[in-house]
């Protein structure tokens, strides 16, 4: 008998009909003897609209209430599958964050995990139920509702997984596994069998939608077996593994991830002082934005530019805060950019490989792409580009790179 996490994303219980062959596949893993843990996340579009609604209220809602808002989408959801489950012969029963008491930090709309109190959901599996989570939300020691940020609902299944030491973590949602890019835009991308935790973590937070970061990192950190598996069809999925196989076979780049979600800020004239990198990034920290890549100019006549790029909602915050810091640090002006994307190439098979960054810029060179700014890792080299030719550099690295040659797949 294997304990098992599930978890379903919100296009796989997106209608009445959906939740009921969520019902009907949980019900065969129960029926082979496997004890189960659904997390759910809320019905596709709803917390989308849920979010229109507060802001119809207010342009800027206070994050706590917007949290209280937001997090009833599950609610709706664990209540249909408990009620679908028990309508099946299958003994279920259904718990909000709070209820199973998830603690997380105060950080409202982008909290972090803390704790889990496993008891209740122990309990209930001893009693022969399956057990049905609220994705995405906690509480915080003061006891207000806490949400995780976007797609936290995978976070949410990872962290009960390693908390009640299962067996296997499976993500459900609309892709059958994880693929060396997105098939949309590169129509022979390939599914990949196995990708260790440290690629898909490369992979997460540079823009590949199929897992959130933290779950990830969650799953690496406790050694979760983690499996991204298709809601409605028969497969194998991918096996996030810790193991990197260390074979002649082992291919340079294991994925490319790009992401829309970009924009760019610059500081200019900026007097070269030592400190003034904290100056200019101490206050976008402390108004709790996050800053992704960074350039700094060669100083000349005593001044630089200083430009990062943060996320495309975080944009208008970042340049009020950053123009104040031009008045006070006398800097020149500050212009910003939000039509920007940013493309990445990702493989542990970098480690052994010389040569990956100048062949992804004779790639894109060859298509006439201007690189504006650059990050390495060693695993990764991210570039930052005009977001108009973000589709013809994915299809050009995913060539040069030979992800789309059909003997890929399955290696």
């Amino acid at each position: 008998m294997a304990l098992i996490v599930q978890k379903f994303g919100g296009t796989s219980v997106g209608t009445v009909e959906r939740i009921k062959q969520v019902a009907e596949k949980v019900k065969k893993f129960r029926e082979a003897g496997d004890d189960l843990v659904v997390v759910l996340s809320a019905m596709s579009g709803e917390t989308n609209r849920l979010i229109d609604l507060a802001k119809q209220i207010s342009e800027q809602p206070v994050p706590r209430e917007l949290d209280v808002i937001v997090s009833t989408g599950e609610q709706v959801t664990i209540a249909l599958l408990a009620m679908a489950l028990n309508d099946l012969g299958v003994p279920a029963v259904s718990y909000t964050g709070n209820q199973v008491r998830i603690l997380t930090d105060s950080a409202h709309n982008k909290a972090r995990i803390l704790q889990i109190d496993d008891q209740k959901i122990r309990e209930d599996l001893k009693a022969g139920r399956v057990v049905v989570v609220a994705g995405f939300q906690g509480v915080d020691e003061n006891g207000s509702i806490t949400t995780l940020g976007r797609g936290g609902s995978d976070t949410t299944g990872v962290a009960l997984a390693a908390a009640l030491k299962a067996d296997e973590c499976q993500i459900y949602t609309d892709v059958d596994g994880v693929y060396t890019t997105d098939p949309r835009v590169v129509s022979q991308a390939q599914r990949l069998d196995k990708i260790t935790f440290e690629e898909m973590l490369e992979m997460a937070s540079l823009g590949s939608k199929v897992l959130q970061i933290r779950a990830v990192e969650f799953a690496g950190k406790y050694n979760v077996p983690l499996r991204v598996l298709h809601s409605f069809q028969e497969g194998p999925g991918t096996l996030i593994t810790i193991d990197e196989e260390e074979s002649m076979e082992q291919p340079i780049i294991s994925g490319i991830a790009f992401n829309r979600d970009e924009a760019k800020l610059t500081i200019r004239g900026v007097p070269d002082t030592p400190g003034v990198a904290f100056k200019i990034l101490g206050p976008i920290s402390a108004a709790n934005i996050e800053v992704d890549m960074i350039v700094q100019n060669v100083s000349h006549d005593n001044t630089t530019d200083f430009t990062f790029t943060v996320h495309r909602n975080d944009y208008e915050k970042a340049q009020k805060v950053l123009q104040n810091t031009a008045s006070e640090i006398g800097a020149r002006e500050v212009i910003g950019d939000t039509k920007i994307a940013k493309v990445s190439i990702v493989g542990v098979g970098m480690r052994s490989h010389a040569g990956v960054a100048s062949r992804m810029f004779e790639a894109l060179a060859l298509e006439s792409i201007n690189i504006q700014m650059i990050s390495t890792s060693e695993i990764k080299v991210s570039v930052v580009i005009e977001e108009k030719y973000l589709e013809l550099a994915v299809r050009a690295l995913h060539t040069a790179f030979e992800l789309d040659a059909p003997s890929r797949q399955g290696e």
